[in-house]
């Protein structure tokens, strides 16, 4: 379905992920849970496994906005 056709009516609240590491090497970020151990772009990459991540911090201010299941568009929270 094209958004100028939708009506917006199956939205979810999209929030700045929390938990999030990014690799100092390549600079993947990834969630931690999501992590086994070392980084698997440089796995795949060079086949080695580093585990060298540093944590992102949430922005301030950080933005918040829906996203229309049906359609896909996403809408900012002013």
């Amino acid at each position: 379905m094209s958004s100028a056709n939708c009506l917006h009516k199956n939205l979810v609240l999209l929030t700045e992920p929390e938990g999030r590491v990014r690799c100092r090497h390549c600079h993947l970020t990834i969630q931690r849970e999501e992590l086994r151990g070392y980084c698997p772009e440089c796995y795949e990459t060079n086949g080695r496994k580093r585990n060298d991540f540093e944590e992102v911090q949430a922005q301030a201010g950080g933005k918040v906005q829906y996203q229309c299941e049906d359609c896909g568009i996403r809408i900012p929270i002013a």
